[in-house]
């Protein structure tokens, strides 16, 4: 099973006096990279919101953002009266003016205006932390349908390098026949004595040297570890890369011990069907 590291999640909680928006966005990273921006009066809480976040998504570069919207009369600032009847006095007795512009005037000057720190109430985040679960369990499921269309598209790679490989290994005597005809060419345009008995050792040398037997098996296996470890139950993009290194280990062996051409033709588009699963690697949890 895979998980891709792209995703996104949204809840939205209405509250009698405001709407709370919680939002998380995630791209591909090596490790959990998390971005946090709430509101202040929840900063108490950002420790715990970390905490639940880099347990569910493990990794990748993720933005969390709580947004809240006042919707009716909640509002933590206040007129200082005292203040304010005091200014529109002094004002009064040096500006002609009437109440009205001098409360104007009033209101700008220091102290006309009281924020009143807001405490937070564990009624309301008690409903916020269950939105948290929310958009959580929204952003798990997109990536884990991400990572269904990534999976499958390994397969199908996957399966197209073991056919290629299939045909590698159709044509390997073709290849070797090749290799024996053109020593015999070589040796025999020196139009010079040799002997045939020490030639013949030497060319099984040279075959044994250019077999490429071990790295067919080597490669079969690899394949088929891939598919067991997608088909598991924990998504681990890390290990299949580690698995995608060996597969091309024995690609790039067969391909520089082919020294044939229609081998490696074959060699070239399993390199690059392999090359394409590796970039969708960086996007696998």
């Amino acid at each position: 099973m895979i998980y891709s590291m792209t995703g996104y999640g949204k809840s939205v909680l209405q509250l009698p006096t405001k709407k709370i928006s919680i939002e998380l966005k995630s791209l591909n990273s090596k490790s959990i990279d998390l971005s946090v921006r709430i509101p202040s009066i929840y900063k108490a809480k950002e420790l715990d919101i970390r905490k639940r976040i880099a347990k569910t998504l493990t990794r990748g570069k993720v933005d969390f953002s709580i947004y809240v919207e006042t919707t009716a009369d909640d509002t933590s600032t206040q007129i200082n009266q005292p203040v304010v009847k005091q200014y529109m006095q002094q004002l009064k007795a040096v500006a002609d003016a009437d109440d009205a512009e001098l409360l104007k005037m009033a209101i700008r000057l220091p102290d006309a205006l009281n924020t009143v720190r807001e405490e937070i109430n564990e009624d309301e985040w008690t409903q916020i932390s269950s939105e948290i679960d929310k958009a959580l369990n929204a952003i798990s499921s997109y990536r884990l349908d991400e990572g269904k269309v990534l999976e499958q598209d390994f397969k199908d790679r996957i399966t197209t390098i073991g056919n290629l490989l299939e045909d590698v290994i159709k044509i390997d005597p073709e290849r070797v026949e090749a290799v024996r005809e053109r020593l015999h060419k070589g040796v025999s345009e020196l139009k010079e004595k040799y002997d045939e008995n020490r030639f013949e050792q030497e060319l099984v040398y040279y075959i044994e040297k250019y077999d490429i037997t071990e790295e067919k098996v080597r490669l079969t296996n690899h394949l088929d570890y891939f598919i067991t470890t997608i088909n598991s139950e924990d998504s681990n993009g890390k290990k299949l890369g580690f698995i995608a290194q060996e597969i091309g280990r024995e690609i790039n062996t067969i391909g520089s011990k082919s020294n044939f051409a229609p081998m490696q033709q074959l060699v070239v588009q399993m390199k690059d069907e392999l090359e394409k699963i590796k970039e969708q690697l960086l996007n696998a949890l």
